[in-house]
């Protein structure tokens, strides 16, 4: 390992990279313009749901009842038909999410020993909307229910429930999803850099150039890695600056630590890149597998979207091969439990073999010989 020859490669790479429009966009601009689409774009907070209110008894009671599920904030009244036809004819051609039906007598039986009943009808197509609706429905509809047999009165429960939320106290979907985002983005802004490293020389034919000198291929991997390592470091900071101060997400951990785990995980990632790049030889080809290869495991097997304890057993195992999912868990860990080394060393050593894997397989790969 000669040093000068390394920072010769190092510094080759970066006015390389620096005189390529398209890599310094997707080196500097993409990981933020994602951040903010996606950051904006997935949410799991549901509010202002669409219902439309059949209200048969017309009452004060009736009124009352409406009126609990609007100033709730998550039920927006949209439509008030006349008849339980025509709110169903909404229901089916998507204009509102639910239909609330108050029958006749509503107040009369309010008021009477069995109370009374109302109907949510809701779209079920969405299940996980209409789940989150009908829990709200519950919680709303039984506050609703004490207070008219209470009557302004207090009483005691035998039993009560004091829950205390740590991490997200406020439950806001932004604070776990922000984290997650910024390993996925690396995820795919590392490896698609670096696919485009060795394909870039072949297509070039700077690949004679670099064959005729001496520097070896652990100096050409090692030299190439440094630019995109630094970038990739720059990208971290800028994106876990931008969550905090647009999505006022926390940062409760340690900064040196989630330095240490993030270069771990980028040398995985960028080592991937260089892996692709010199077993495919084609910038195109290159950047499209890069894609499939992390940008749907990340998405979909990392747990950033999807709880892995709720997938089936085989994929289950398959998330283990996926590096995404240790740093998904590191950035949420970090940024929002602040725990340390003690609690994060398993992902630690499972970042490393990873990043030993991807130097390994870039380093395999590449060859400087030219065959016909």
């Amino acid at each position: 390992m000669d040093f000068v020859r390394f920072g010769a490669m190092a510094r080759k790479e970066w006015i390389q990279l620096r005189r390529d429009p398209r890599s310094m966009i997707l080196a500097f601009v993409l990981p933020l313009f994602l951040l903010l689409f996606f950051g904006y774009a997935i949410t799991w907070d549901i509010n202002n749901i669409r219902i439309s209110v059949v209200d048969r008894d017309n009452t004060a009671a009736s009124r009352q009842l409406v009126e609990a599920f609007v100033s709730s904030g998550y039920f927006s009244v949209v439509d008030r038909p006349d008849s339980e036809a025509e709110a169903e004819e909404g229901l089916v051609r998507g204009e509102v999410r639910g239909v609330l039906d108050i029958p006749p007598r509503y107040q009369r039986d309010l008021r009477s020993v069995n109370g009374a009943e109302v109907q949510l009808l809701l779209d079920g197509s969405d299940a996980n909307t209409a789940t989150i609706a009908q829990n709200y429905a519950d919680a709303i509809v039984t506050r609703y229910g004490l207070n008219a047999v209470l009557q302004g009165r207090t009483i005691t429960p035998a039993l009560r429930l004091e829950p205390r939320t740590w991490y997200n106290p406020n439950l806001e979907s932004r604070h776990m999803i922000v984290p997650g985002l910024i390993a996925v983005i690396m995820s795919i802004i590392a490896a698609m850099l670096t696919s485009l490293t060795i394909a870039r020389e072949w297509e070039r034919g700077t690949m004679e150039q670099l064959a005729a000198t001496p520097v070896g291929r652990l100096e050409v991997i090692l030299g190439k890695l440094v630019p995109y390592v630094g970038i990739g470091l720059f990208d971290v900071t800028v994106t876990v600056l931008a969550g905090m101060l647009i999505f006022g997400t926390p940062f409760h951990g340690s900064v040196l630590l989630l330095a240490a785990m993030t270069l771990l995980f980028l040398i995985g990632a960028l080592g991937l890149g260089v892996f692709i790049s010199s077993a495919l030889k084609s910038q195109v080809l290159a950047t499209q597998a890069a894609m499939v290869s992390t940008y749907l495991p990340a998405i979909l097997l990392s747990g950033f979207l999807f709880d892995i304890s709720a997938m089936p057993r085989f994929l289950q195992g398959v998330t283990y091969l996926i590096p995404a999912r240790y740093y998904v868990t590191v950035t949420r860990a970090v940024l929002l439990k602040g725990v340390g080394v003690s609690v994060l060393w398993p992902q630690a050593v499972s970042m490393l073999v990873y990043a030993v894997v991807g130097l390994g397989l870039a380093t395999r790969f590449f060859r400087k010989e030219l065959r016909s």
